[in-house]
């Protein structure tokens, strides 16, 4: 087994095969402000050295704004909170051997001593456990569109949005991905009480552009307003996270109508090919970025470092909240 170098937590009630960083540590236990980041996108988003030079830009994007990053994976069966760069580096470079690990996976990840990225639930579900209350990521999962008649009912829905349902965290996004049923997600958070904030903005984004032609349910114009809402929502004893969608950067934003069809034709080559399962994200994702001319890609990569920086300002605004006690 690989000796990572990581600390064990003072921090009380820490769950089993948990492994923090001496930075994350210290954080936790001064109440100082921290984001977590997830790790699919290293393992499975991005070709090395690409998804390498991903990481530090979104570690360091957090931590000058002042805060402490919280990168999030399995490594060799131990839920590793907070990376040290040969972490990153080994799960940048591991390619086809490590796995994408969302709640279902941990425990057969742990007992086959398996390394891996988190996807959005799987990350929500270990910052919790630790006592971190606020995480960044690109775009959520959703329902997705019907490929097949034959499926007629049978709607493919991430494990993103019941782990949004029930872990009480701040989760900064662009919407869910571009590839899915807008609508039907948003009816989905919708009856399971999620809030929907929309950042400086009214309109739910989608991913690669601002606009969805969706509203969200809420707006929040400042870090402070966005941690208010969290404390209220938590305080009337609400447990689902709070969806704060930020649309992605002008400069990197795509127009909606050049999204919508590159989807479209995605969605039909996915049909036509026969894909299914686990395969559909990645494949629909990889086809929008061929017919986009890589545009899709670069902004995807601005919108992560975006919302690393206002989820950043929002852990900063709680934390202060937290310590003064407003509630």
């Amino acid at each position: 087994m690989t000796n990572w170098l990581s600390s064990s937590s003072k921090i009380k009630k820490l769950p089993p095969y948990f492994s923090l960083t001496q930075e994350v540590t210290h954080a936790l236990e001064l109440n100082l402000a921290l984001v977590a980041l997830e790790t699919t996108v290293i393992t499975h988003g991005l070709p090395y050295p690409d998804n390498l030079t991903l990481a530090d830009n979104m570690e360091d994007e957090v931590r000058n704004q002042g805060v402490t990053p919280a990168t999030i994976g399995v490594i060799d069966g131990r839920v590793q909170v907070g990376m040290v760069p040969a972490q990153l580096s080994f799960l940048a470079t591991s390619g086809g051997e490590l796995l994408k690990i969302s709640l279902r996976d941990f425990a057969p990840a742990i007992a086959s001593l398996a390394s891996g990225g988190t996807t959005v639930a799987g990350t929500m579900y270990a910052a919790h456990a630790v006592g971190i209350h606020v995480f960044a990521t690109g775009g959520i999962g959703g329902v997705h569109f019907e490929l097949s008649s034959r499926r007629k009912g049978a709607f493919d829905v991430s494990a993103d949005l019941p782990a949004l349902a029930n872990i009480p965290m701040i989760v900064v996004c662009a919407g869910a991905k571009a590839i899915l049923d807008l609508q039907a997600t948003l009816e989905y958070l919708e009856t399971w009480g999620v809030p929907v904030v929309g950042y400086q903005t009214d309109d739910f984004p989608a991913f690669y552009s601002s606009r969805s032609g969706l509203k969200t349910s809420t707006r929040a114009d400042t870090p402070e307003e966005v941690a208010f809402v969290a404390r209220s929502h938590w305080a009337l004893g609400m447990k689902s996270a709070i969806l704060v969608t930020v649309p992605p950067p002008d400069e990197v934003a795509l127009p909606s109508e050049a999204v919508k069809k590159a989807v479209r034709a995605a969605l039909k080559a996915a049909q036509t090919e026969k894909i299914t399962g686990k395969e559909v994200t990645p494949f629909l994702l990889s086809r929008v970025s061929e017919l986009t001319e890589g545009s899709s890609l670069r902004a995807n990569l601005g919108l992560l470092l975006n919302n690393a920086n206002v989820a950043s300002q929002i852990a900063r605004a709680l934390s202060r909240m937290e310590r003064e006690g407003i509630v």
